[in-house]
């Protein structure tokens, strides 16, 4: 299994029942490539593909029985791998860097989302 699949089973693991799009657009990754991951996870088993009552173009994604081992492992290797990254940081501290962390996260999607305005704006001028 890749790291992106782990990355998408995770996502639906918090998010079951959500359409590929909107779970494209969380993860920040193109509709066809998250295609292709969900592709690859439903050949495996794991997650299907069920239709969305209010829109027939649309699917919604379900994890399935089998990938229950598959996110206890996750699970597990997220934890240990946190513990090491923040070893020797306080709590209090590790918690403050992880909101200094999304406040830069939420500057750069301001920056990308200004700059993709600025760039309809001078279409439309043009």
């Amino acid at each position: 299994m890749t790291r992106a699949q782990w990355r998408v089973l995770a996502q639906l693991r918090r998010r079951e029942g959500i359409n590929q799009t909107a779970l494209a657009e969380i993860m920040e990754i193109e509709p066809i490539t998250l295609g292709r991951h969900i592709d690859r996870l439903v050949e495996k088993g794991f997650v299907e593909r069920r239709a969305d009552p209010a829109d027939r173009r649309a699917w919604r994604l379900h994890l399935r029985s089998q990938v229950q081992p598959v996110l206890d492992r996750l699970r597990e290797m997220s934890g240990m791998t946190s513990r090491e990254a923040l070893s020797g940081i306080s709590e209090a501290d590790a918690n403050r860097l992880i909101e200094l962390l999304l406040i830069i996260k939420g500057n750069m999607l301001a920056l990308d989302s200004a700059e993709t305005d600025a760039k309809g704006d001078k279409a439309r001028r043009d």
